[in-house]
């Protein structure tokens, strides 16, 4: 019975019908912040939030069946898990917060596609790299903003007053929001030489350290796809070398 349930909820079938769920609940729940909607048809809506929610429940209870201690094995389960969980905490009180939670089940999408999966894999193995290089962003930001604190901090306190407040320009100026009309041509106002140091900030933050991180996320998503594909590579080959010996053993018996 547990075997016969395992395959069915790995069935396509079964996968593309969650999904299928999970984006109707999503526009569900954006329904529920649309007063005018909810004066229409309010208790429409909170019931088939409801029934939605049914199905996550007894998806869930069915692979809690049919893998038993091995569901919590798998930390797609566990996020699973949790996210239902959140769903079922009841509103009022202290609680109306979480229950605003309830989108994160469109997260779901996440744990049964298997793209996205991938792509969150590669993203999470990508993370110890990024940490090196984040390190080395706050070195450079700690030292810029120092500077920036020390050079400009009189004559623009706003923006430069405090090491916090030259930190949050910095990282302002680093995704170019409103970095040269708003930020820099001000300060070369006053700072005719200012750009000896915002040029080459942007140059090492934006164009060089941003990148690295875009590389290694790139390169940690290839490692993924290769990997799956070795391992559906390797799958495939026991599968035929298994039926290349029962044809052996049946060639063999009919001798």
């Amino acid at each position: 019975m547990r075997h016969w349930l395992q395959t069915r909820l790995e069935t396509a079938l079964v996968r593309n019908t969650i999904i299928g769920v999970i984006l109707f609940n999503a526009g569900i729940l954006g329904l529920e912040t649309s007063d005018s909607a909810m004066d229409r048809a309010g208790a429409l809506i909170v019931a088939l939030d409801g029934v939605c929610l049914a199905i996550f429940v007894a998806e869930l209870a069915a692979k809690l069946f049919a893998y038993g201690s091995r569901f919590f094995r798998s930390g797609w389960n566990i996020f699973d898990a949790l996210i239902i969980g959140i769903a079922l905490i009841p509103g009022g009180q202290g609680f109306s917060v979480l229950r605003s939670l309830r989108i994160l089940r469109v997260l779901r999408v996440i744990s049964v596609a298997p793209r996205l999966r991938r792509v969150v894999e590669g993203f999470i193995s990508a993370v110890p790299g990024m940490a090196s290089v984040f390190l080395l962003m706050g070195i450079i930001f700690y030292i810029g903003a120092v500077m920036t604190t020390k050079l400009f901090g009189d004559a623009f306190p706003d923006w430069f007053g405090t090491l916090g407040r030259s930190l949050y320009t910095l990282f302002q100026i680093m995704t170019l929001e409103s970095w040269s009309m708003g930020i820099v041509r001000p300060v070369l106002e006053l700072y005719p030489y200012a750009w000896a140091f915002f040029v080459p900030f942007i140059l090492v933050t934006t164009f060089a350290v941003v990148n690295l991180v875009v590389g290694l996320i790139v390169n940690s998503m290839q490692d993924a796809h290769s990997e799956e594909e070795t391992v559906q590579t390797s799958a495939y080959r026991d599968e035929v070398l298994e039926r290349l010996k029962a044809i052996e053993a049946r060639l063999d018996d009919s001798r």
